[in-house]
């Protein structure tokens, strides 16, 4: 899965946020709703331009970011 062919930014899109392509729907919208309980099947009844391929893609985008250390700032132990 490349998240390259379904995510992409516009500024003139949500500010540039990671968005699906030809949607507003945005990467953390998704992460949102999938986070707050609502499933795969809830997602693509109630948002019918969304495919399963691209929730595919919002979890290979995020877990490209983590391992890029994007995702996360551990905090600093004091001396």
């Amino acid at each position: 899965m490349n998240w390259r062919d379904r995510i992409h930014s516009d500024k003139a899109v949500l500010l540039g946020k990671p968005t699906i392509k030809d949607t507003r729907l945005s990467v953390e919208f998704i992460i949102d709703r999938l986070a707050n309980g609502w499933s795969e099947e809830q997602l693509l009844e109630n948002y019918k331009r969304l495919t399963k391929e691209d929730i595919q893609a919002v979890f290979a985008y995020v877990y490209e970011c983590m391992q890029d250390g994007l995702l996360y700032d551990w905090p600093r132990k004091s001396a």
